[in-house]
């Protein structure tokens, strides 16, 4: 049976990847995004390779939008075999210094919109009785603390947890649904210019006239870190194979566990 995954945030970055890496197996694929020029142009791209696309404008901060998701992509491929919650944006300022607004939309987008996934999809894939998985984008900094991105770093850990909790209440019912939770360093994606895709009704007044640059974070360095990161097709690749191997945690940086164990002395201690 021809497998069918499911990619939000698709358009760019990681998505993009991950939509690739499974079309390249044979995969039908849905892709959601807000972006619906950038979802247009790899929906091209992948049909001209003979996958089978469907395409589904979603904000997934939107309970309401990502049901209609569910909703097409069943009604287009029968089933889901894979979802991955994987739209994230950014907003960088000291955590005393954010504004309700940059707290409802990153929260929105990066927790609530895998909360939206979770409760759209999987109740459908109990249903189906298929192996499934379902891998959630969190980030190596849902796995430690320290100072900066702290809005960013609330909405990662929540990932991480809901991520967790989700396998263990699966596995003690039995279901065939297995979860993985990706925590990547720097990957090579358009984060640092998420607000290009900020809704109106969520701006920050005082910002709206600002050139861009200055409003979405991100120091010359940070953005040097990023493209010297890894590309979205070698974190696709982590991603595929966490699959085939039932991985939980995927590690995309592997020198980063050491950060995560100083959090965790720290704890303990």
């Amino acid at each position: 049976m021809q497998k069918v995954a499911v990619i939000t945030g698709a358009a760019s970055g990681i998505g993009r990847g991950l939509a690739e890496r499974f079309a390249t197996e044979g995969m039908k694929v849905a892709l959601a995004d807000v972006e619906e020029e950038a979802l247009a142009k790899l929906e091209a791209d992948l049909k001209a390779k003979g996958a089978r696309v469907l395409t589904v404008k979603t904000d997934v901060s939107n309970a309401t939008e990502v049901e209609n998701l569910a909703v097409q992509t069943l009604e287009a491929f029968g089933a889901v075999h894979i979802l991955c919650n994987n739209a994230g944006v950014v907003c960088s300022r000291p955590v005393w210094e954010h504004t309700l607004a940059d707290w409802e939309w990153v929260l929105g987008v990066n927790l609530w919109g895998v909360i939206h996934g979770i409760r759209a999809f999987v109740p459908r894939m109990l249903a189906q009785a298929d192996e499934c998985h379902i891998v959630n984008t969190a980030s190596i900094l849902g796995l430690v603390g320290g100072s900066g991105e702290g809005i960013y770093k609330v909405s990662k850990h929540g990932v991480v947890v809901l991520s967790e909790t989700l396998a263990d209440e699966l596995a003690q019912k039995g279901a065939n649904i297995q979860v993985h939770v990706l925590c990547p360093g720097w990957v090579r994606t358009g984060i640092l210019d998420s607000a290009r895709n900020r809704p109106d009704t969520l701006q920050n007044p005082a910002e709206k006239k600002r050139p861009q640059e200055l409003v979405i974070g991100g120091s010359q360095n940070t953005r040097a870190e990023m493209e010297a990161g890894l590309s979205p097709t070698e974190v696709a690749e982590h991603v595929y194979n966490a699959i085939q191997n039932g991985t939980f945690y995927i590690h995309t940086h592997p020198e980063h566990k050491a950060w995560i164990r100083e959090r965790m002395e720290r704890i303990l201690d």
